[in-house]
């Protein structure tokens, strides 16, 4: 994903990322960040090639779901999980205010894509830099209290990027026939 940094607020269509398949064999924490990376830039290249219409397109009604809602979404999950969660900065959404007004991530404009990209690319980024100086075992704090350790962050992270790329999959699909990327 290193090769989209530089289009900070760029409008789209964007070029898709190159995706590096995690090794077969590493260390637990190498594992876990490939993967969580390879989903990363899966969801960059389900955007890519699209403009700002098609990206906020509502392709499965009555479904509120959108490529940009998602990535949208997934920049206040990095937030969320890394940067206050389990690094402890005070820091709110981007995108909702309220909890119970979360869904407002998936109210789109197109004109929203370039700023909603940057705010991906930087929550990413973020969250790689609050990842690197905690071990796997150090903990954090739910909003429910519950105590989760970065591990399990990040097995919670690849998940939540593999239910997200089926529904990317599906509204790519609907946009423009393109399949199998």
């Amino acid at each position: 994903m290193e090769n989209l940094t530089a289009l900070d607020d760029r409008e789209p269509p964007w070029p898709a990322p190159s995706r590096v398949d995690p090794p077969g064999i590493a260390d637990e924490r190498t594992l876990l960040a490939a993967f969580l990376d390879f989903h990363r830039a899966t969801l960059l290249v389900k955007c890519s090639g699209l403009d700002g219409e098609q990206l906020a397109r509502r392709a499965c009604p009555p479904s509120t779901l959108s490529l940009l809602g998602l990535l949208r979404h997934l920049a206040d999950v990095e937030r969320g999980w890394f940067r206050h969660s389990l690094d402890g900065q005070e820091i709110a959404p981007i995108y909702y205010t309220d909890r119970a007004d979360r869904d407002v991530q998936f109210d789109v404009d197109p004109s929203q894509a370039a700023g909603a990209l940057t705010a991906y690319l930087t929550e990413v980024a973020a969250a790689r830099e609050v990842a690197a100086r905690h071990e796997l075992t150090d903990t954090a704090v739910t909003r429910h209290g519950e105590v989760v350790s970065l591990r399990w962050i990040l097995l919670h992270m690849i998940e939540e990027y593999a239910q997200h790329i089926g529904h990317a999959d599906l509204l790519r699909e609907a946009i423009d026939g393109v399949r199998d990327q």
